[in-house]
């Protein structure tokens, strides 16, 4: 396998088209597949009609549960012109790809109290009599801390009737297993609902990926099984609420069903929450931390101490001594020959984790740390268990620990817990301007089944079925209650999550962190449970909200709303306060009156709190005074990915873009080569994307145009590229 390097030699500031020269590119290739959404349910023989007159276009899939709508492959052109004549078309949407979003978890969010606790036949809260539809990787229904539970399910990656997961060798799955079993493991492990029924629904295929039509089937199938619940541990980077994903599970709840989606691994910058955690009657759930031991390290002549970030499967960072750092440059074999009883500091790419720290071990390391290769710091798991530690920081303080090498370093531990995650994504949904995720679970060090075994993972998909979980307690508890009851009893009783003193933001957290011993209890619940009071208008804007407010005790309640601490420009307005007497409700509407001149920030967001007698309820709300003029492309980089052979760039398109890609050109007389990488129709947020060998162009220098079009502007990036043979 050849070996390439990639190096920019010169990065120029943000642009427009008006360079003093001109790089020409052909227009980006259209995609050949679409999903196409129709305002009405159609028979597949009146579809049939709809395309008859266009020859080169191929039915795939006719969807009527999870949307009204299908699939076809073809001419782009003769695509678009079929949705130019027909008014029947809502939309059409390119197939995105769907990836898998990769102890104490079922203590923290109160499910070992909710054992104590019966529902209306006498029996205790396991989930007993709900079924969850897990639409992912496959589950191995042979293992056996699931097969007591495993009910069926459907293979929509091969269209059979087999969902287990993926096995062949180098392209496994073990995802589905994992969140299987958060949900309802009932073995050497417990899961939240240990008694609730799963139906697996094989989506994602061989190495976790699959096609919006994947997803869809699965919607679609899970919707005609009649689940109670469905939890999608996957997603995409585009935030954005009208994907046909996001449209399907608004779709699925209409239809009775708790919808469960991961919001992302895209943390912590905002706007990079993904579909389908953008869907907005879907409860979305980002990552929490359960009780960490984390590592802090500190170097001779250093003032403040470096936050390690341990990898699953790692050892525990217990160091009894001071050890010096040594630079291991990437990790191989000669990088480390220095490396015997120190630790060893490494760059991220090349090799994979596993890979650089059992060859650390194997030189004689005492610990590893890896610093990442771009911007910001990461999370990640080991391949195998290890009996070193290893951990992770961020580029910026991987280099400064580089210039301290050969220096003494102590290793502290300090316990840390209801935290967000980093890699959790943060909202808010673009357009709709939705408060997104909805609540927070734990994500980080969660140990589950997989096949053959167990083991722990990290991401918002091991915090979806925790939720998963808990929605499948409270509905053996409430049969009755509708999907918006069941959302608005979890997000009125979380806990916000604090740091350093100071709360999240409601669009990192939502309402915050579920806890479901609270959520069964729930007498009075409030809907909607977020408000939005949409985007900034004109001067003297009024906006008004209605909360729901039911009384679901058996007795009389009064409610009373607190009113939020005095902002410049924001004016409330609130009910008087009103008591319910057992099952009444009552619809109460609140105003928001803004002045855009004495208001600062482009975003507000916070709490209202009403009282349900003395119990405080807490709603999130979001306001958007106006969106940042952004530069349509920013933040570009490209380095080594984790396996050898591989690649990885991110860019940030703040205000999404039409077209974006990556154009490569001659550098002497700038002739157009072909493009690295395009995308369409891409909502705002971070793009994160592997770049495998055979996609890469042959060796030499190229000048690449990073560029980003929307409503007939273009903001592009100009870089040097280097590819060829690694010398070392």
């Amino acid at each position: 396998m050849k070996k390439w390097t990639l190096l920019f030699v010169l990065v120029f500031s943000l642009q427009t088209t008006t360079s003093a020269r001109s790089l020409e590119m052909p227009p980006i290739p259209k995609e050949r597949i679409a999903i196409v959404v129709l305002d009405n349910p159609q028979s597949p023989q009146d579809i049939q009609q709809l395309i008859k007159p266009y020859k080169d276009i191929h039915l795939r899939h006719v969807f009527q549960e999870a949307i009204y709508g299908f699939s076809v492959e073809g001419n782009p052109e003769s695509i678009e012109k079929m949705a130019q004549n027909s008014k029947q078309i809502i939309s059409i949407s390119p197939v995105n790809q769907y990836k898998a979003q990769a102890e104490e978890g079922v203590k923290i969010i109160g499910g070992e109290e909710v054992r104590g606790l019966f529902d209306k036949n006498n029996r205790r809260l396991t989930g007993k009599g709900v079924t969850v539809g897990v639409i992912d990787t496959g589950v191995d229904y042979t293992h056996p801390d699931l097969r007591r539970n495993y009910a069926g399910g459907r293979d929509l990656v091969d269209n059979d009737a087999d969902p287990m997961e993926t096995k062949t060798l180098g392209r496994a799955t073990v995802h589905g297993t994992h969140v299987a079993g958060i949900i309802a493991a009932n073995g050497k492990l417990k899961g939240v609902a240990p008694d609730a029924k799963i139906l697996a629904y094989r989506a994602l295929g061989p190495g976790g990926g699959g096609t919006t039509e994947n997803v869809l089937a699965a919607i679609e199938q899970a919707i005609k099984d009649k689940v109670d619940i469905m939890n999608l541990s996957l997603g995409n980077d585009i935030n954005g609420p009208d994907l046909p994903i996001s449209l399907a599970l608004n779709r699925a709840v209409d239809k009775g069903i708790v919808a469960i989606a991961a919001s992302g691994n895209s943390g912590p910058n905002v706007w990079t929450v993904g579909s389908p955690g953008t869907a907005s009657k879907a409860i979305s759930v980002g990552a929490s931390t359960p009780t960490l031991e984390v590592p802090y390290l500190l170097v001779e002549g250093m003032r403040d101490k470096l936050r390690i970030q341990p990898l699953e499967g790692s050892a525990k960072w217990n160091l009894d001594r001071s050890l010096p750092i040594v630079d291991g440059g990437l990790g191989t074999k000669a990088d480390l020959k220095d490396a015997m009883g120190k630790i060893a500091l490494i760059k991220r790419g090349k090799l994979t984790f596993s890979e650089k720290a059992n060859n650390a071990r194997e030189a004689g390391a005492k610990a590893v740390i890896i610093y990442n290769n771009l911007s910001g710091g990461f999370m990640g798991n080991l391949e195998a268990p290890i009996d070193i530690p290893v951990g992770s920081l961020s580029k910026k303080a991987g280099e400064l620990l580089k210039s301290k090498t050969d220096l003494l370093a102590n290793i502290s531990v300090s316990e840390e817990k209801d935290l967000l995650a980093d890699f959790s994504s943060r909202g808010p949904v673009t357009e709709t301007w939705e408060v997104k995720p909805d609540i927070v679970a734990p994500g980080v060090a969660i140990n589950s089944t997989i096949p053959g075994g167990y083991l722990s993972l990290q991401g918002t998909s091991m915090a979806a079925p925790h939720v998963a979980g808990a929605c499948a307690l409270i509905k053996q508890a409430h049969p009755e209650w509708t999907p918006d009851q069941i959302k608005a009893a979890l997000m009125n009783t979380a806990k916000p999550l604090v740091k350093d003193g100071k709360p999240y933001r409601t669009y990192e957290q939502g309402a915050g962190r579920i806890q479901v011993n609270e959520a069964v209890k729930a007498t009075s619940l409030v809907s909607p449970s977020s408000l939005r009071f949409g985007k900034y208008e004109s001067e003297g804007d009024i906006h008004k909200a209605f909360l729901h407010v039911e009384n679901l005790s058996e007795k009389p309640v009064r409610y009373t709303f607190d009113i939020p601490k005095h902002a410049n420009g924001l004016t409330w307005r609130f009910p008087l306060a009103f008591t319910l007497n057992p099952g009444e409700s009552r619809d109460a509407k609140l105003e928001l009156e803004v002045n855009p001149v004495e208001l600062k920030g482009k975003i507000h967001d916070g709490y209202l709190t009403i009282h349900a007698g003395s119990n405080p309820i807490q709603i999130p709300y979001i306001y958007v005074l106006e969106e940042p003029n952004y530069p349509r492309v920013m933040g570009f980089d490209f380095k080594d990915g984790d396996q050898q052979g591989t690649y990885r760039y991110e860019v940030y398109l703040p205000g999404g873009a039409e077209e974006f890609g990556i154009a490569l050109f001659n550098p002497d007389d700038f002739r157009f080569v072909g493009f690295l990488d395009t995308h369409q129709n891409v909502k705002k947020g971070l793009i994160n994307k592997v770049i495998t060998e055979e996609n890469l162009p042959p060796d030499g220098v190229y000048l690449a145009k990073v560029f980003a079009k929307k409503a007939g502007k273009e903001d592009f990036i100009e870089t040097m590229l280097v590819i060829g043979e690694v010398v070392r």
